[in-house]
């Protein structure tokens, strides 16, 4: 089967323009698309609460996903990274209009999927250092850390845990759920993450 996907991320952004750009090409390769698949969620969200995870468990090996461009599968490389490796596992192919993307099953894509996984790396160690640095400046510069987020105690957790916190947010884990880890508020964990311009 041949499926379609199209993914806003907000109430004020329409569907009709990625549905415009999947239908032109499809006509140009005589392709008939036999299921819709549309949300209007966050790329953040984690696929198992997504209209498109569902979809992705009930498909078989051998069916294709089209959508315009890579970006709308998630938000960032580690969320795409875990759909594509899903998808790859599966037997699916997809295809991305704009950015022409194809992962199916030949050694082209299994070289494209370890550049994505190479890159999705190397952007998760820059994100930490570039937080490693902010703090280290600023502590420096003698400037106060934001406000006062709850206890001393608190406060300490979050920064010497920063690089498990930066983690686990890139793996699109909970707010709720990584707060509870550190034992601190999932307020608290945000107002830091906000007022330091990290998160």
């Amino acid at each position: 089967m041949i499926y379609a996907y199209i993914r806003v991320s907000t109430d004020m952004q329409t569907y009709s323009s990625q549905e415009f750009e999947i239908r032109k090409y499809c006509d140009s390769h005589n392709i008939i698309i036999d299921r819709w698949i549309s949300e209007s969620v966050s790329g953040t969200v984690s696929l198992d609460r997504r209209t498109l995870g569902k979809a992705i468990r009930k498909m078989k090996k051998g069916d294709l996903l089209i959508c315009t461009e890579i970006s709308r599968l998630g938000r960032n490389m580690l969320m795409i990274m875990s759909i594509l490796n899903l998808c790859a596992s599966k037997g699916i192919a997809i295809h991305t209009i704009k950015d022409n993307f194809d992962l199916s099953d030949n050694i082209n894509s299994k070289i494209i999927a370890f550049a994505f996984a190479l890159a999705a790396e190397i952007e998760r160690n820059l994100i930490s250092q570039r937080t490693r640095e902010a703090l280290a400046v600023r502590k420096m510069e003698g400037m106060k850390l934001g406000r006062p987020l709850g206890s001393s105690a608190k406060r300490i957790t979050v920064y010497n845990e920063i690089d498990k916190i930066m983690k686990l947010i890139d793996e699109n884990v909970p707010f709720e759920k990584i707060a509870q880890q550190f034992g601190i508020h999932r307020n608290t964990l945000r107002r830091y993450l906000k007022s330091h311009k990290i998160e």
